[in-house]
């Protein structure tokens, strides 16, 4: 079912190797400036293909399905190609690995609890540690537009922690819930 809400989810997908391609080179800002205004667009689609399949009372079995994995894609492609590149490098690679690994271990417990008829609601700091996630990932990639501003990279690097922190207690949670509905 082709509408609008999930034509604007696939079109995120089919985005991303747009967004690693201009990513590619960290030492070209222009290419960074133009992979940050393709991440602002991608967010901003991400919001609205939620709103009007709400609104228009389209939400669908496909746009359920699709919403979440053109969010992780989006997310798991920024975070390696940034981290393969240099952009997150060091310590901060703890970080992005620990949000990697939430992401696959969620999605996992996502679909075996959906098996058994189990829905897990996404919490409110869930939807912080997206917040977060988000602002780290596009702040970073700022940060290669705007070189000389040492604190873009800065605010990149602390939400991405803030983010991995989050991740990680929202990974817990999810977890527990999971252990809950399993057998011994």
């Amino acid at each position: 079912m082709l509408t609008l809400p999930n034509i604007l989810t696939l079109s995120r997908i089919f985005t991303v190797p747009l967004l690693v391609g201009f990513l590619w080179w960290p030492q070209w800002a222009p290419g960074y400036a133009i992979a940050f205004a393709l991440y602002v667009l991608m967010g901003i689609t991400d919001y609205f293909d939620g709103y009007l399949a709400r609104a228009q009372g389209t939400v669908s079995k496909l746009g359920v399905f699709l919403d979440p994995i053109a969010d992780k894609i989006m997310v798991a492609a920024v975070i390696l190609i940034l981290a393969g590149k240099g952009v997150i490098a060091d310590w901060h690679i703890i970080a992005a690995l620990v949000i990697l690994l939430r992401e696959i271990a969620v999605s996992g417990l996502r679909e075996f609890l959906g098996g058994i008829q189990v829905s897990v609601p996404v919490s409110r700091l869930a939807k912080w540690k997206t917040t977060l996630q988000l602002v780290s990932l596009g702040a970073l990639i700022l940060s290669g537009a705007l070189p000389h501003w040492d604190w873009v990279l800065l605010v990149g690097l602390v939400t991405l922690w803030g983010a991995a922190v989050l991740t990680a207690i929202t990974g817990w949670d999810y977890l527990r819930v999971g252990l809950s509905h399993m057998d011994s």
